[in-house]
């Protein structure tokens, strides 16, 4: 169990962002996605009667799940100041859910905000698993800006702050060349 406290607001930006974004996307009919609480144990509260030091309840799986255009869809969103993630922010127990969520046909992938950057790319499961194969065969405990695919940059567009059903479009795209025998 993890103890929540000031730690647990980051983040609270770019999920703005996504809640409105989804909200449009459902608005227009595009996606169903919804934001999944992390369950959680107050300890502490101020005299306000506002949660100051609480724990998880149990481990949560992914921030967003639902559907786009029949297509189940789940995914953690997650921000970074620096050029390097570390793998550590993206837990085993969400890579397993992740890969058993592809292997019911959904698709899954992680939205990473550079924060000092001011750029947002989708990052699909299967650059998430090198990285992690990579590090468990004993290589970096991280990724770098560099290594994220630019070409899955994600941009406001209109009323959508976070557009990355186009993302997720190339990545289906991806996924049906790569079935249909050709390299993508």
């Amino acid at each position: 169990m993890g103890s929540f406290n000031a730690h647990g607001l980051r983040g609270s930006l770019l999920e703005d962002l996504l809640n409105r974004t989804n909200e449009s996307y459902r608005r227009k009919g595009l996606a169903l996605m919804q934001k999944i609480p992390t369950p959680i144990t107050p300890v502490d509260m101020n005299e306000k009667k506002q949660i100051t030091l609480a724990y998880f309840e149990q481990k949560s799986t992914v921030d967003y799940i639902g559907a786009v255009q029949g297509i189940p869809v789940c995914f953690d969103a997650k921000e970074s100041a620096v050029d390097t993630v570390p793998l550590q922010n993206i837990h085993e127990h969400q890579i397993e859910f992740m890969n058993d969520f592809e292997r019911q046909g959904g698709v899954a992938f992680i939205l990473l905000m550079y924060t000092q950057r001011d750029e947002m790319y989708y990052i699909p499961l299967r650059d998430i698993n090198s990285f992690w194969q990579r590090m468990k065969a004993g290589g970096r405990k991280s990724f770098t800006y560099d290594e994220v695919d630019k070409s899955y940059r994600v941009t406001r567009k209109g009323e959508y702050l976070v557009h990355y059903l186009e993302s997720l479009s190339r990545d289906l795209d991806s996924r049906e060349g790569e079935d249909n025998g050709e390299k993508a």
